[in-house]
């Protein structure tokens, strides 16, 4: 006999809706529910847009000035329930408690940005005298909201990645549908909690709960929607890209993040950094280090020191204070990446420590002599899974960090200025981090990778531009 458990209303253009289908939310780490949250339909979304299309036209007329208390008090709102959203990000996802809080500080920074960048959406004089015949014309640019954003959102940071696309849309004047993933919509309605209580005018923000499968091309088709921002898998933002027409798309896609460590690197802070890569949230996360090159006078050492810090990772409950490392989201991706795994070994990979399941739980697991064509050395892991090579000098660790359809960010650790700059030009990759692995972001920085990894650029001032587009004033005077 399935819990009784208390369920979540949908926000749907400022107004919280229940529906008589639901969508069950489980707890990867027994499976257990822990809430319900309805079951969108197309006319759902469809009533989402309408409102929206009044939204936008409220949001554009909203003072700056009111943006920015709005947008604030809803960080405010999220600083006092924090223990709320806390628990709610490690019982509904992958992360541990302590992951979860610190997902709840980005989350707050995350809008404090967005606040604090709302009064810089400026324009610049334009000198159109420039041209002979011209002289008698002065104007400007300025930023305009673009109406609509269709944001649709991944399971790994449930509560941070939806502020990222809710806080620059509403301090840029425009109106938002978020719909996030059916596995975590918890956090997502939390946040639309917190901007109800902030004052937000009611049909400027809709968080929207249902499959994808069935509201996921009406919110991505619809003319009304001016932009798409998508953060997710490759496959399914191909296919977005295919169906959504001539819309803005901002998408943060895949990866296979590299890191380098040469013969001159200090050894235990690149084995602290990569380990802390490699497992964080259990690998799901986009900046995960997925492959490490190790210099060959270096390679022994390295290999040693970091299995023996991975196996010091405990793995178990996630509210325990004590535990680094939960389940996956669910069992399924666990018996993929266990899947991953073998096929790599029936391949003549190594196994140094790890690759055992229970569950939805995967130990963490390091992997030597992988074929460089092997299914988990060219694709996204999204598990705690990493990959140690070899390699001659630094150019041969560049040549096979680019060998994948991915781009996203590298790490490197040397200390030599002339090396690092040479990683710098050649890894083709939207950051790169020195001395440091390639799982480092902070909220005000553009974010984004090339190849596979995605179009545009998110971080708060450069969704903000994402968000906007400029218009042209021209004074032609008598």
């Amino acid at each position: 006999m399935m819990t009784t458990v208390k369920g979540k209303k949908m926000f749907l253009g400022g107004k919280w809706i229940e529906k008589d289908e639901v969508i069950h939310v489980y707890d990867p780490q027994d499976n257990s529910v822990i809430s319900t949250v309805p079951k969108a339909s197309k006319a759902d979304i469809l009533a989402a847009i309408e409102a929206a299309e009044e939204g936008a036209k409220i949001a554009a007329n909203m003072p700056v000035h009111e943006r920015i208390t709005i947008i604030n008090k809803a960080a405010d709102y999220i600083e006092k329930n924090s223990d709320i959203f806390s628990e709610t990000i490690a019982s509904e996802g992958s992360k541990t408690i302590k992951e979860a809080r610190g997902e709840v500080a980005r989350c707050v920074n995350t809008l404090r940005l967005s606040a604090e960048e709302a009064r810089r959406i400026i324009g610049e004089t334009i000198p159109f005298d420039q041209m002979p015949g011209h002289e008698n014309r002065i104007g400007y640019y300025y930023n305009f909201p673009i109406g609509i954003v269709a944001a649709i959102t991944p399971f790994n940071d449930p509560l941070n990645l939806v502020a990222h696309k809710v806080g620059p849309a509403i301090a840029s004047g425009n109106a938002i549908i978020v719909k996030p993933a059916t596995l975590t919509p918890l956090s997502a309605l939390l946040l639309a909690e917190a901007f109800d209580d902030a004052g937000l005018p009611g049909k400027v923000l809709s968080v929207v709960t249902g499959s994808g499968g069935e509201i996921g091309d009406t919110l991505v088709t619809h003319p009304s929607i001016r932009m798409v921002s998508f953060t997710g898998g490759l496959e399914t933002g191909e296919k977005i890209a295919k169906k959504a027409g001539l819309k803005k798309l901002s998408m943060e896609l895949g990866s296979n993040s590299p890191a380098i460590i040469l013969q001159d690197a200090d050894i235990n802070e690149a084995v602290n950094s990569c380990v802390a890569g490699a497992f964080g949230a259990v690998g799901q996360n986009c900046l995960g280090v997925q492959r490490i090159f190790i210099e060959t006078p270096n390679f022994d050492e390295f290999v040693h020191k970091f299995v023996n810090e991975t196996n010091k990772y405990k793995t178990g409950n996630k509210k325990d204070e004590a535990t680094d490392m939960g389940p996956l989201i669910s069992e399924k991706e666990a018996i993929r990446v266990e899947e991953w795994v073998n096929d790599a070994l029936k391949d003549g990979a190594t196994l140094l420590t790890g690759g055992k399941r229970d569950g939805a739980f995967y130990s963490p697991t390091v992997l030597t002599n992988v074929p460089t064509d092997a299914k988990i050395a060219k694709e996204e892991i999204f598990g705690p899974v990493v990959i140690l090579f070899e390699v001659k000098d630094l150019d041969e660790a560049i040549e096979k960090a680019n060998h994948v359809n991915y781009g996203l960010q590298a790490g490197i650790f040397t200390k030599d200025i002339n090396l690092a700059f040479q990683a710098i030009k050649q890894l083709e990759v939207g950051g790169i981090m020195i001395n440091d692995s390639s799982d480092y972001r902070i909220d005000g920085m553009p974010f984004g990778g090339v190849k596979g990894s995605g179009l545009g650029r998110e971080g708060v001032k450069y969704t903000i531009q994402e968000m906007t587009e400029p218009k042209v004033v021209n004074f032609k005077l008598g």
